[in-house]
């Protein structure tokens, strides 16, 4: 597929009002869409009330469009909000606005701005897929889902204790409101359930009604003379508090701390030796997708935990120490694989630029060959994300776990507690084979060296790689040694890095050339099919994996954190259905009862 790149899918009347290019149809009332929005989407799901005392409470959308029901729905919330409460929101919008649009159309609400401004800030970009927008000062979470209304319901997991139904006028799209799609809000509905819509047209009354709900009629707003309310039978069921202990403290432990700080959970982190001991303590890490232009779920997971990387890091504050990678043609079919991939709409458009060899060579000083140029790709320094979100330490080496009533008891080599919690969170790369025997993880030993003084000009990769560090250094290497576990600075493995940088740039090995080189080695825990483990372990209940991130942690680890604290908690997943089944701990368990490989690679 293209990027979506077209034309806007909104026009804007004469009196300034958005008005879908698509359907004919406006986004909002003239009269007062803001008040359309209170009077049609929160009073008829019942709000504030129907939260007070929850500590979570899930809406769900059928059209995100300006962003206004949901910017309605934060307003009320920041002023309703029970206390320790979070907010969870599921939209979904097909044919997505740009930032400024969404600016301009949400500007005549100026009471609102301070709440507007920081919600059009995170505005999602054009790709496919799911988008995170996250408002930590009011505890709320919104997933957008770029595609159309059945398959993000399909690929979503969560409970809606609400839904917008908000789509436009079901003569206008009657896609929206077939009877497939209401089938699935019903299924995503958690019990008791209210959905509210300003449409009384007859087919959408019968299926919602076909679909579960009981339906009734209301006042409309404004010109409008009636609208729905509809609810599902059954009460919500508050999630209770959980305790959660991280075992490791490198960048999934650091991720996996941060995300559930998100949720409301203060974790327990516990780690053997220093925060990023492992293969986290790097001066300087590559925030790179994995390029895949057969363009199918794999790549889609590595665009949206791209996507979700740069965002957490480029705000923190001394986190970023450049922006911008090439990855240079190894392969004679590379150019064309690079075509493909930045024409993908798995990224926004312009993401991702085909270079000739004569831009590549002016970006990197020397002669090189085509180049994709990754933009938003970041160098970040370890230790400002690891001091950013780890927060307390715990120093204490994890030698086994041991169930306790509903629980987990984690104790020491001596057999001394060294904490207890429901949940629990293994984020120790390899060392987690020895708290849950039989994973399928196995060693690469990776030694990258640099060269103090010497600054590359940009950084790039093409199998090997070359970055910048915070100093003014550059980072190059790794080697990828299998099946070997020790962590020794090895000479000859600074000299195979060397012959890799002079075998791609030789204008800047000659630069390093004659300097002492530092360098650091550590071990990467890999799977066998290349993928992360991420997810809960069969059989083990309260316990979670989030390891086998091999050598893109730093790209990978942000989002799968959030999946794994949303799966400990029970929050509503930030990856889509088939995306989670690729990192699912279980799959290979399933392969082998099959009688299948071990997947893709």
């Amino acid at each position: 597929m293209s990027a979506p790149d077209g034309p806007s899918p909104l026009t804007w009347t004469e009196d300034g009002q958005p008005r879908s290019r698509l359907f004919g149809d406006v986004y909002f009332s003239a009269e007062d869409g803001l008040a359309e929005s209170r009077a049609v989407f929160l009073a008829g799901c019942g709000l504030p009330d129907r939260w007070a005392g929850r500590r979570r409470f899930v809406v769900g959308e059928l059209g995100f469009g300006t962003g206004l029901n949901i910017l309605a729905l934060l307003d009320l919330w920041g002023r309703a909000r029970p206390p320790g409460g979070r907010l969870h929101v599921f939209t979904i919008e097909a044919h997505p606005l740009a930032r400024a649009e969404a600016a301009r159309a949400l500007a005549a609400w100026p009471e609102l701005s301070p709440l507007s401004d920081r919600l059009v800030a995170q505005w999602p970009g054009k790709a496919r897929g799911f988008h995170r927008i996250e408002l930590a000062e009011l505890g709320a979470v919104i997933d957008v889902a770029h595609m159309e209304a059945a398959e993000a319901l399909a690929a979503w997991t969560g409970r809606a204790d609400a839904w917008f139904l908000d789509g436009f006028a079901p003569a206008a799209n009657p896609e929206m409101w077939r009877q497939e799609v209401l089938d699935l809000v019903a299924a995503r509905s958690a019990p008791g359930a209210r959905a509210a819509t300003f449409t009384v047209a007859g087919a959408v009354r019968r299926g919602l009604q076909a679909a579960g709900f009981g339906v009734d009629k209301r006042p409309g707003f404004g010109r409008k003379r009636e609208r729905l309310e509809a609810a599902l039978p059954g009460e919500a069921v508050d999630p209770a508090p959980r305790r959660v202990a991280i075992v490791g403290a490198g960048i999934a432990g650091a991720s996996a701390a941060r995300a559930l700080r998100a949720l409301g959970v203060e974790p327990l982190v516990i780690e053997a030796e220093a925060p990023g001991a492992g293969g986290s303590g790097n001066p300087a890490a590559l925030v790179t997708p994995r390029l895949d232009a057969g363009l199918g779920p794999l790549a889609a997971l590595f665009a949206q935990a791209w996507a979700r990387a740069i965002e957490l890091y480029e705000a923190l504050p001394g986190a970023v120490i450049s922006r911008g990678v090439l990855q240079l043609a190894a392969q004679p079919r590379d150019p064309t694989r690079f075509e493909k991939i930045a024409a993908s709409d798995l990224f926004d458009p312009g993401a991702l630029t085909v270079l000739g060899p004569q831009a590549a060579s002016a970006r990197l000083g020397e002669p090189a060959p085509v180049a994709l140029d990754q933009a938003p790709a970041l160098v970040i320094a370890p230790d400002a994300a690891l001091a950013a979100w780890l927060g307390p330490v715990r120093r204490a080496r994890v030698a086994r776990l041991e169930r306790s009533g509903q629980g987990w008891r984690l104790l020491a080599d001596d057999g001394a507690l060294i904490g207890e919690a429901e949940q629990v969170i293994l984020c120790a790369g390899l060392a987690s084979r020895a708290l849950v025997p039989g994973l399928p993880l196995s060693a690469v030993r990776g030694q990258a060296s640099w060269a103090p003084g010497v600054t590359p000009p940009a950084a790039a990769a093409w199998g090997g790689y070359v970055l910048p560090t915070r100093d003014g250094g550059a980072l190059f290497g790794a080697t990828h040694d299998r099946e070997d576990e020790a962590c020794d600075l090895r000479p000859g493995d600074h000299d195979r890095n060397l012959a890799q940088l002079r075998a791609a740039l030789p204008g800047l090995a000659a630069q390093v050339d004659g300097r002492p080189l530092e360098g650091r080695a550590s071990v990467r825990a890999v799977t066998p099919d290349r993928l992360p483990m991420a997810g809960p372990v069969a059989g083990m209940d309260g316990l979670h994996l989030l390891t086998g991130l091999g050598s893109r942690g730093f790209a990978l680890a942000p989002l799968l954190a959030e999946q794994v604290a949303a799966a400990a908690l029970g929050a509503p997943w930030p990856l889509p259905a088939p995306l989670a089944a690729l990192v699912d701990p279980e799959r290979f368990s399933r392969r082998a009862a099959r009688g299948a490989g071990p997947g893709p690679r």
